[in-house]
């Protein structure tokens, strides 16, 4: 177990010692995921490409119904992998505690650190994705935009927001066993209930202020702009940012609060 949760030493600050050692779980998350698999990482954009593929032959094939902004599949991949880190970190979440309840009962560490070694997992599978965008957007002729240097502060909204949300999902999963499938089914709701297959401009009027309350709105926005600048909204991004610093702030008192009990419930 010390291997895990090395002691600070030589004044190393607590601090030092959780992103050292969320680097050693992260790794070992990622480790083991791809080491039975003969396609490795691959697996992990297969899935959100085989779904862009679909999209864009029924949105621009068959029904011929516009949506979104030319390139759509570059427009289709810009929401729809940053989503696969969002929906997959929230999903496995939920069972953040369950699925390693010895470690999480016998380590000497922050137990936040199981709830971000996924969100930290899911983020670099989502960066090993992104030459999946390049890629389509040079074939497709989609130009990049100076916004592009925003892609980072959407990463780091989006890292917030999952992690908040981690924060209040993980213990409450312990106490309410069924608070896993309502996670999963109020994530397939919100897939459709963001601006992911289609834009914020193409929802109707009385639609549109609901998208306002959707954190992951603007940052959409803010990923889309590196290639389709038209599609960033800063009031809604600034929005998105205070909703994302609100939810974060609910999940550490959450945490605090019933990490105790969730220990002993394991």
């Amino acid at each position: 177990m010390t291997s895990i949760a090395p002691a600070p030493v030589n004044g190393r600050s607590h601090a030092t010692t959780y992103w050292s050692t969320l680097k050693l779980l992260t790794g070992r998350d990622l480790k083991v995921r791809y080491s039975t698999s003969a396609l490795g990482y691959l697996w992990s954009i297969l899935d959100p490409l085989l779904m862009s593929i679909i999209y864009w032959f029924i949105f621009t094939q068959v029904f011929q119904r516009p949506a979104g902004t030319q390139p759509y599949i570059v427009f289709l991949l810009t929401a729809l992998l940053p989503w696969v880190w969002f929906n997959g970190s929230v999903s496995d979440m939920t069972r953040a505690f369950l699925r390693d309840v010895k470690l999480v009962r016998s380590v000497s560490l922050p137990r936040s650190i199981w709830v971000n070694r996924i969100m930290a997992a899911k983020g670099i599978e989502f960066l090993l994705s992104v030459p999946i965008i390049i890629v389509f957007a040079l074939f497709a002729g989609a130009q990049v935009s100076w916004f592009a240097v925003l892609v980072p502060i959407a990463i780091v909204m989006q890292g917030a927001l999952i992690s908040g949300i981690g924060l209040i999902v993980a213990p409450l999963v312990v106490f309410f066993r069924d608070l896993e499938r309502a996670t999963k089914l109020v994530l397939r709701v919100l897939f459709y209930a963001s601006p992911i297959i289609y834009g914020v401009s193409d929802l109707p009027e009385f639609a549109k202020p609901l998208a306002w309350f959707n954190p992951l709105s603007g940052i959409f926005s803010l990923y889309r702009a590196s290639f389709f600048p038209e599609q960033l909204n800063w009031p809604m991004v600034g929005v998105s940012a205070v909703i994302i610093a609100a939810i974060l702030l609910i999940g550490v008192l959450v945490f605090k609060r019933s990490i105790g009990t969730v220990l002993k419930e394991l």
